[in-house]
């Protein structure tokens, strides 16, 4: 069974999508629709922008979901799912790829989820942190124990690889004690906020409205989602675990082995990069 599974923010870089409109007509329509949706000219930033323009999450996000779900169109027939995922941001190009949703309504709901996040950061200043080479079990109970600032493990990204997300104090109180614990390192990451922690609470409510105004339909295939790593199709389920994504850890490392349980034998990934790739060969080891 194949599997196509979509990456989320840090996958861009500059130059992405161009070989998509240069070689299919189909992307090319799409590309200038985009600029026309988001009232700026994200191709130009895309193709010809510098990594601090991309690194803008109002940027960042349209632009890794334009280019995930139009390599998705690209393929035509070919592009036939038993199965899809997305890691955080991926998750809207999933769902578009699968047709739950369509490219107009998705980048419209992706660039006011970036205008939103981007807003929760500014209010609350707060970061993430890569944690290498420690069990799961250790990382939760460090960070539940530290109850005066907020820090929790936001992304399962593979064995022996979590992201930690809070507020700075409370990454560095977590980070000295994670270290103490045998963390091989734990890594500052280049973002602008806490992502998928409750600081993230002001952008779920303004998430929730545009979600629930928008019109979905049943995908294609099962999409396995972010906050609980099963397989969903029913719009009204697929819906309440967007808007709760936000706030909500993203169990990665649970929905590859989910697909893989449930006869996942061929993972393509779709979009800029090829980090998940790399992922899902850790996972599967």
């Amino acid at each position: 069974m194949k599997a196509f599974v979509f990456p989320g923010q840090g996958a861009q870089f500059v130059g992405m999508g161009k070989d998509l409109y240069d070689n299919s007509p189909l992307a090319k329509d799409m590309f200038l629709k985009a600029n026309d949706i988001l009232g700026f000219d994200i191709t130009s930033l895309m193709f010809e922008g510098t990594p601090d323009d991309l690194k803008q999450t109002k940027v960042t996000q349209p632009a890794v979901f334009i280019h995930s779900v139009l390599a998705a169109k690209a393929m035509g027939a070919d592009f036939q799912p038993d199965m899809v995922a997305g890691h955080s941001l991926g998750e809207f190009s999933a769902l578009a790829a699968a047709g739950a949703l369509s490219f107009e309504d998705a980048l419209t709901l992706v660039s006011k989820r970036a205008m939103a996040m981007q807003k929760a950061c500014e209010m609350n200043p707060s970061t993430m942190a890569a944690v290498l080479a420690l069990p799961d079990e250790t990382v939760e109970n460090i960070c539940n124990s530290i109850t005066q600032e907020v820090v929790v493990a936001a992304n399962y990204n593979c064995p022996g690889q979590i992201v930690i997300s809070g507020s700075k104090a409370g990454i560095e109180l977590a980070a000295e004690q994670l270290k103490a614990a045998g963390a091989k390192r734990v890594l500052p990451l280049a973002v602008s906020g806490a992502f998928h922690s409750p600081l993230m609470e002001p952008a779920r409510q303004e998430l929730a409205e545009a979600i629930e105004a928008t019109h979905f339909v049943k995908p294609i295939c099962p999409v396995y989602q972010n906050v609980d790593a099963k397989p969903y199709s029913d719009p009204d389920q697929i819906k309440a675990n967007l808007v709760a994504q936000l706030t909500s850890p993203v169990r990665w490392t649970q929905t590859v082995l989910n697909m893989l349980a449930d006869g996942a034998d061929e993972f393509v990934e779709l979009g800029p990069g090829q980090v998940l790739t790399g992922l899902i060969a850790k996972i599967r080891k």
